[in-house]
């Protein structure tokens, strides 16, 4: 699929700002298949180092605002799940980002619209055309609604934070062995990327992909949680104005209302996503 000027457009509107300089937008949706196809054009690699640098301190700002009593290592946690490879991933297919990447023939036979890498850089290259078009107040308030149910579900779901140690306590509280990992490599010595399986006994109970082992880790982690708890009968708790966490912790639903938590995110606008071609602008 070629990019036009009216993709940018889409996206401009997608993410409501209006472009100064279209080109580099244009550039942050160009893979390197696409620009070696056509001899070495421009594309969208440096926007992505940069656009990882924008996210990072703006999520960390977040955060840090946000959870005024945290400590270091939780907050390290919390910006590590926010801004890994799988969550950008899915920030991009909401935003609809897929359609618009230019890829090159190969890339684009192989499945390459819907690569969690792929799709992943294209995002942290868009946020870097953001904040060198419009600045950093534009692009934070970019990164904020993007990824501000991210934010929000970080806060209900410990595994989603640190899914590792959930799923410990998980299989601890079932009285199964801890889990071992396996990791794989994938991709070119520049651009790698770890595929990891988490076993459990005899079963692969989850498996994940990131740029990091400790990413895949987790990812494998998250999948394992997911398993186990949908394989878990439903027992009706002894008191209704209490659950249980994946992480064992215990929570009051008498308190749930209290808008007062100092970890609380405030709801985000909802992510518009690019309109697909020949449909209603």
């Amino acid at each position: 699929m070629t990019t036009h000027p009216s993709d940018v457009d889409r996206l401009a509107r997608a993410l409501d700002v209006t472009p100064r300089r279209p080109a580099l937008y244009e550039r942050a949706l160009t893979h390197r298949s696409d620009a070696y196809e056509r001899g070495g054009a421009p594309h969208n690699e440096r926007l992505e180092f940069l656009g990882d640098a924008v996210l990072g301190l703006v999520v960390t700002d977040r955060l840090y605002r946000d959870q005024p009593e945290a400590a270091e290592g939780r907050l390290a946690k919390l910006r590590a799940a926010t801004v890994s490879e799988p969550t950008l991933a899915r920030v991009a297919r909401r935003l609809g980002l897929g359609d618009l990447v230019r890829l090159g023939r190969g890339e684009d036979a192989s499945g390459g619209r819907d690569k969690d890498s792929i799709l992943a850089d294209a995002l942290e290259a868009v946020i870097g055309a953001v904040y060198l078009d419009r600045g950093l107040r534009a692009a934070r308030r970019v990164v904020l609604e993007l990824f501000g149910p991210e934010l929000a579900a970080l806060q209900e779901r410990p595994e989603a934070v640190d899914a590792k140690t959930a799923l410990q306590e998980l299989l601890a509280r079932q009285g199964r062995p801890l889990p071992r990992y396996e990791i794989a490599e994938e991709g070119p010595d520049h651009d790698k990327r770890f595929l990891a399986r988490a076993h459990v006994e005899d079963q692969v109970l989850g498996s994940g992909r990131g740029r990091t082992k400790k990413e895949a880790e987790q990812g494998a982690a998250a999948e394992a949680v997911a398993h186990l708890r949908a394989s878990e009968p439903a027992v009706a708790p002894d008191d209704p104005d209490h659950r249980e966490d994946a992480g064992g912790h215990e929570h009051s639903t008498a308190a749930s209302g209290d808008a007062s938590d100092a970890g609380a995110v405030a709801s985000p606008r909802p992510t518009r996503q690019v309109p697909r071609h020949g449909g209603p602008d």
